[in-house]
């Protein structure tokens, strides 16, 4: 198993790569860049711009750009030039704008994900600083989506063909079918504004104390994680009721049901438990599908999380800022994916870890 784990994580290292040289080379290749978006002020010239462009390395092929990222080395001598605190040593300002140039080291092989060029700040500070938010709202929709999906499931299953299992499916398809943002609006509108139960978005309720409040923090959480858990959901639903019907048609349970073995303990001891064999494989989608809507969700609700920071950083064009979300999601989801194969192999004894 030791080795297994081993291995897993030494081939995630060229994964993380490819993921950052695709990263990288889209951004790169959208329209629009971080100089143009912050420099709307009429009265600079597009020769300014382009000498902005050049001071910060803008202007060299993305190849080179992408090396300088990673090592923290520029290819045109000297150390990377980035965009970095006013007060910081060694910066100079580009002439009466509001930029200060500065010679650091870093890059990702350093374990720097560098520095935002919109606040002046750390990469991974911003990003550890919205983790407990992100954290929270991510953790709460699994247990959501495992604790409402498994059972729909199999209740799905159970009663086959009935009208609570055309209830089920059709409910499971519209949880998959309705988009995250759409939905989100649409709670926004029923629950905060037309009727006034839920607060529109926020972690908490702003106040001068601001004290610890539960109830408020809980109904801050229940737009959020409703609409984020409806895809995981659904997506279980229909997981489990494929697993249990698959099951019920093996020659075991054939076998189980001639010598008398009555249906409670039929369906608890071997539909239900050879059923949820594969729910360890999915933990992996699933954490990518939580991953994928907390993007949208965060920014719907405001909720102070990564996803929402990454949002706004690409309206930005802040492309460190970005591509360190991206690395640690990417790390997130490799993660998520070598647990599941770990989980499945310790459940079922018949899966070995060569």
């Amino acid at each position: 198993m030791t080795r297994y784990i081993i291995r897993r994580l030494l081939q995630a290292i060229p994964t993380l790569l490819g993921i950052s040289l695709l990263g990288f080379t889209l951004i790169k290749v959208a329209p629009g860049d971080y100089v143009l978006m912050s420099t709307f002020d009429p009265s600079i010239t597009a020769e300014v711009r382009d000498e902005l462009r050049r001071q910060l390395g803008h202007d060299q092929p993305i190849p080179i750009q992408y090396v300088e990222w990673l090592t923290g080395v520029s290819l045109r001598g000297g150390d990377v030039v980035d965009v970095l605190a006013p007060m910081s040593k060694n910066c100079r300002y580009f002439g009466s704008m509001d930029f200060t140039f500065c010679d650091r080291g870093g890059g990702l092989l350093r374990w720097d994900l560098g520095y935002s060029l919109t606040t002046k700040e750390p990469v991974w500070t911003m990003l550890r600083s919205r983790m407990p938010a992100s954290f929270e709202l991510g953790a709460v929709v699994l247990v959501l989506s495992f604790l409402f999906g498994v059972p729909l499931g199999f209740l799905s299953a159970l009663f086959r063909g009935s009208a609570k299992d055309q209830g089920i499916r059709l409910l499971s398809v519209t949880g998959q079918a309705v988009p995250i943002f759409w939905m989100g609006i649409l709670c926004i509108f029923v629950f905060s504004v037309l009727w006034g139960w839920l607060p529109v978005g926020g972690r908490m309720t702003i106040s001068l104390d601001m004290k610890f409040d539960l109830v408020d923090r809980i109904r801050h959480l229940i737009l959020p994680t409703f609409v984020l858990s409806l895809g995981p959901v659904a997506f279980l639903t229909k997981l489990v009721r494929t697993q249990v019907l698959e099951v019920v048609e093996q020659d075991f349970l054939r076998t189980a049901r001639a010598k008398g073995l009555g249906s409670f303990a039929l369906w608890s001891r071997h539909v239900l438990r050879n059923a949820m064999l594969p729910l360890a494989t999915v933990l992996g989608p699933t954490i990518v599908g939580v991953i994928d809507g907390a993007l949208v969700a965060e920014t719907i609700f405001a909720w102070p999380g990564m996803g929402r920071l990454t949002w706004f950083s690409a309206l930005q064009r802040d492309y460190p800022m970005i591509m360190g979300a991206v690395m640690f999601f990417s790390a997130l989801t490799i993660l998520g994916y070598l647990i599941s194969d770990i989980l499945y192999a310790v459940i079922d004894p018949r899966i070995r870890l060569q």
